[in-house]
């Protein structure tokens, strides 16, 4: 089916509900976050302090992370300023370029890394095209910048018909 390539491998609420020991046994090393709405609302210019514990907290459990973002070069850099972790923007999502160069410097490899993004036809799409275990998380809030609004009438049809198949919600 068509519509499979946007599917998560797993749906979560939040990133707070990651399952760590399944990504661990699965040998998952390595997690790549979008921004916008999955760890923060899209116009927040830093992080939560529970979001800068749960990147430290994932690193001392053995992750590497990365955050991959289409947004600017700034708005990624001061998000990225408390967190202290690889950070690449201008990502062109779903293209996977720059997802393969972030693999290259985490020292990870499609096998061992996941996306996790709240967006099937960037985050989603751009993570299984490069070959990676995808986690799909529900929008932060319902605030998104206006391409991406465009796009979530057609990306609930398309959860819609994954939360059918999987019996999910």
């Amino acid at each position: 089916m068509i519509l499979e390539r946007f599917f998560p491998d797993i749906y979560i609420k939040s990133v707070f509900e990651l399952p760590l020991k399944e990504l661990k046994a699965r040998g998952i090393r390595g997690l790549v976050f979008d921004i916008d709405n999955t760890v923060a609302p899209f116009d927040v210019a830093e992080p939560e302090e529970s979001i800068v514990e749960l990147f430290a907290y994932l690193r001392r459990e053995g992750f590497r992370l990365c955050i991959l973002s289409n947004n600017s070069k700034e708005r990624v850099h001061l998000f990225n300023s408390s967190l202290h972790t690889l950070a690449v923007h201008k990502a062109g999502k779903p293209g996977i370029r720059k997802l393969r160069r972030a693999m290259e410097i985490m020292d990870t490899t499609p096998e061992t890394t996941a996306m996790i993004g709240d967006q099937v036809f960037t985050d989603m799409w751009c993570g299984h095209r490069a070959g990676l275990f995808c986690i799909m998380t529900a929008p932060i809030c319902a605030r998104d910048q206006l391409v991406t609004k465009v796009k979530r009438g057609a990306e609930r049809q398309v959860m819609k018909v994954y939360f059918r198949k999987y019996g999910k919600k």
